[in-house]
């Protein structure tokens, strides 16, 4: 069975990018989100194996949204995406629930490898 992915994002071509990065490799994204808000929302309506995550959006910021799902689902799968220069956040990420973490700009093997850890 495929494992179906959320991805969060508020740059759309940052959600084309792993959709197709994720899809190539046989994942099923179920839905795009591109605020924490949305995020949250589509978490608990979809319920996928994997959520992408990236720190900085509208609304509520990844880490919040990152909180409100792990509070209603403490085994949520989240792998946080964050530009260079955000390693405090992803610390922050991690402890708020994260599983793993990807920097932007990422390779495609970097982000195949985080989502075979998280999943694992």
């Amino acid at each position: 069975m495929n494992h179906t992915v959320l991805v969060c994002d508020d740059a759309i071509f940052m959600r084309t990018m792993i959709s197709d990065i994720l899809s190539q490799a046989g994942f099923e994204v179920v839905g795009e989100a591109e605020s924490g808000v949305q995020a949250v929302q589509k978490y608990r309506e979809l319920k996928p194996d994997l959520v992408t995550m990236d720190i900085v959006m509208p609304d509520m910021g990844g880490i919040e949204a990152v909180r409100e799902i792990c509070k209603s689902d403490p085994e949520a799968k989240i792998l946080m995406c964050s530009a260079m220069g955000q390693q405090a956040l992803v610390v922050e990420a991690i402890q708020a629930g994260a599983k793993d973490f990807v920097v932007k700009p990422f390779q495609p093997s970097r982000v195949l490898e985080a989502v075979q850890r998280v999943l694992a």
